[in-house]
């Protein structure tokens, strides 16, 4: 019996190794492009920068990847951000001391999103809706109660102390790059070492396969549409900060970064398939794209379509892998 299972088990080693070493590559290659055409790129502050820029978008990325492990998507991260900012940044309004409503901002950021990603996981196991569906319902709905509440205007008038969250530095290294990389090391370990990733990769890889050798697969679903919900609300508590002052309409077409930041770090949307690491540097690689293309002159809709182009070959790339 271990002779029949250490191959196969050899074999998907090599081909997650093999797709990380490929987006690694790419990345590699990047950089050295981008150093190429702008003296400017491949500097410390550039560097920082970036992290700086990705930061927010690879957050949510990492609860995505777990979504998309189970062979789901969760399109309502965009307005999860918005509505998790607009509400965090309210309760700073409160009459009370700064050292009170700052953890007070940041837990009703980190309920609204669980409460998002618990509502969409009970529809997904308890009423068989696909995932699709289901939040893209969410997406509009959360977006929709972000413009009732505020009335379609910001809310301004925050405590400068609050844009630290967002802007401020510890030795000389963003915080929300510091707050990503703990994410992901956190992401990473949950994943490779424990009962529960094992767990999100067999929902993905055959749900009903798992589910009759004893794993709890609703339970699974709805746990990683929990931490991907949760990450949305700190990531939308980040980038109020950021703004400093909490905007209805962020978090716009973030559903299109995060998961393009997933698929081409060579997660597979069929589920079973892809890693946190491939997923960080996927991240990184659409960041890197963006800010290049940026010190290049190269307009926003130029981007896009570049953005759309990069996202189709890494599906298509995923369909060959998996013939």
């Amino acid at each position: 019996m271990k002779g029949e299972s250490s191959p196969t088990a050899i074999s998907t080693a090599l081909r997650r190794s093999l797709s990380e070493f490929g987006i690694g590559i790419a990345l590699i290659l990047e950089i050295i492009i981008f150093s190429q055409l702008s003296p400017y790129f491949f500097t410390a502050e550039n560097i920082l920068n970036v992290s700086l820029q990705s930061s927010i978008t690879a957050i949510i990325a990492a609860g995505m990847t777990f979504v998309i492990l189970t062979a789901g998507i969760d399109l309502s991260v965009g307005s999860v951000v918005a509505l998790s900012g607009v509400l965090a940044t309210s309760a700073l309004k409160f009459d009370v001391p700064l050292s009170t409503g700052f953890p007070l901002a940041i837990l009703v950021a980190l309920i609204i999103g669980i409460v998002s990603g618990s509502i969409a996981g009970v529809f997904i196991t308890k009423f068989s809706i696909t995932p699709f569906i289901v939040t893209l319902a969410l997406m509009t709905i959360w977006r929709g109660t972000a413009f009732i509440y505020t009335d379609g205007r910001p809310v301004w008038g925050l405590p400068e102390e609050f844009s630290m969250l967002g802007s401020g530095r510890i030795f000389e290294v963003p915080v929300p790059t510091l707050i990503m990389l703990a994410v992901y090391i956190v992401s990473y370990i949950v994943l490779k070492y424990t009962r529960f990733g094992r767990y999100v990769y067999a929902v993905g890889g055959n749900r009903e396969a798992a589910r009759l050798a004893g794993i709890n697969t609703n339970r699974i679903l709805f746990c990683v549409y929990m931490i991907c919900g949760a990450l949305a609300g700190i990531s939308g508590i980040l980038l109020a900060s950021r703004m400093n002052s909490g905007q209805p309409n962020a978090g716009l077409m973030y559903e299109l970064d995060v998961i393009a930041a997933v698929v081409v770090g060579g997660t597979s949307l069929f589920g079973g398939r892809g890693s946190i690491v491939g997923t960080f540097i996927g991240a990184m690689l659409i960041g890197i794209l963006r800010n290049g293309l940026n010190l290049l002159n190269v307009g926003s809709y130029v981007q896009m379509v570049v953005l759309g182009v990069v996202i189709l070959l890494a599906v298509m790339l995923d369909q060959i892998r998996k013939r």
